[in-house]
């Protein structure tokens, strides 16, 4: 095989304006491995934030040793060349230990049509030979995050007693606020632990029509606190529902999250908001029926579990899903499969046209 290689990756050159980024890449160092991708995941929620100028880091730097948003300051600049965390690779050439050439692995380095990577420093996740590589998009980004949802449900439940993925929310009723990806990876993670019930919302009829193909209760956002209040009734003036899982990124969505609650409850909220939050109303259910909001993101596990929880885990957790789930995950999740060359110009007309979709798959190397 050659030494050097040249690399396109997908990105942004200007507002609305896909493009590919051509450059030359040398031959692997000793420990690391050359990856060929063969699949890369677009994360829609995050990465049409940047192709429609919308996403906080265009005003706003994030200070990563004060943990604050400094505003003012651009953390990002047109053209934006590098974007997307959901990759499938087949290693081509490896110089270290624990990954042979041929392996197919699931990790995160944009939208690339090959990659570099360290083991010591890159989560690197080996996909088992009887899973459909293209569900791998999943494995090392979406699926964690997903994931960790529950987690953070049952860390709520059960503090740091948490004996496996799921246990806090088995045997609950379970709402799912938004029918993109993390939303529905988050249903189906409640519906392979147990939750007696999961109810999945979204404006969209197509993703309400996906929801109910996949077992899940589907309604709208407006509908889905009257049915919590009027189907779980706790006993006297206690009503809503335990948990409520909000992936929208819109604040009526945690708004309606909040009044779907019953006193005490908990809003999971795996959102990411870009715009300001006129529709939240703090001083009425939040305030009224002491409820809590708990932010779960990926780059951090609950508190207190991180000894026995990281992304590694939560990884694997996401394989144990695609075994069980990986069929349905394939005919009602991944709506579109797209050639890696045609690209820039489909995802212009994403923007423009406003096609139903869920997942979408660029295909890189056959």
């Amino acid at each position: 095989m050659s030494e050097h290689r040249h690399i396109r990756s997908l990105g942004f050159e200007a507002p609305g304006k896909s493009y590919f980024l051509g450059y030359d890449e040398g031959p692997p160092a000793e420990h690391h491995v050359r990856l060929d991708t063969l699949y890369t995941g677009f994360s829609a929620g995050t990465e049409l934030t940047l192709m429609k100028n919308t996403n906080p880091y265009f005003h706003s730097r994030w200070d990563d040793g004060r943990g604050v948003f400094l505003t003012g300051e651009p953390g990002i600049h047109f053209p934006v060349p590098f974007l997307g965390y959901m990759e499938v690779a087949r290693v081509s050439d490896s110089r270290t230990f624990g990954f042979k050439n041929g392996d197919v692995v699931a990790t995160t380095y944009a939208h690339k049509s090959g990659h570099t990577a360290d083991p010591f420093q890159d989560v690197l996740i080996p996909m088992p030979a009887d899973i459909d590589p293209m569900l791998g998009i999943f494995v090392a980004q979406m699926g964690p995050i997903a994931a960790n949802g529950i987690l953070h449900a049952d860390a709520d439940a059960l503090g740091t007693n948490v004996p496996t993925l799921g246990a806090g929310i088995k045997g609950r009723p379970v709402i799912v606020i938004g029918g993109g990806t993390v939303g529905f990876m988050t249903a189906l993670f409640a519906q392979k632990v147990g939750a007696s019930e999961v109810i999945l919302t979204d404006p969209s009829q197509y993703r309400r029509e996906k929801a109910e193909a996949m077992g899940f209760t589907a309604m709208t956002d407006d509908e889905v606190w009257g049915y919590a209040k009027a189907r779980f009734h706790n006993g006297g003036k206690d009503r809503g529902a335990d948990v409520v899982f909000q992936t929208r990124a819109q604040s009526k969505s945690l708004n309606i999250a909040l009044k779907a609650l019953r006193p005490q409850g908990t809003v999971i909220d795996l959102a990411f908001y870009q715009d300001g939050a006129n529709d939240l109303r703090l001083g009425e259910e939040f305030h009224h029926n002491g409820l809590n909001i708990r932010c779960a993101q990926i780059n951090r596990v609950p508190r207190g579990l991180s000894h026995l929880w990281d992304r590694r885990r939560l990884a694997l957790e996401t394989i144990d899903l695609l075994r069980t789930h990986g069929k349905v995950i394939a005919d009602e999740m991944i709506t579109h499969v797209v050639p890696f060359d045609d690209g820039p110009a489909f995802l212009e007309s994403l923007v423009r046209d406003r096609p139903d979709f869920l997942q979408i798959v660029f295909k890189v190397n056959e």
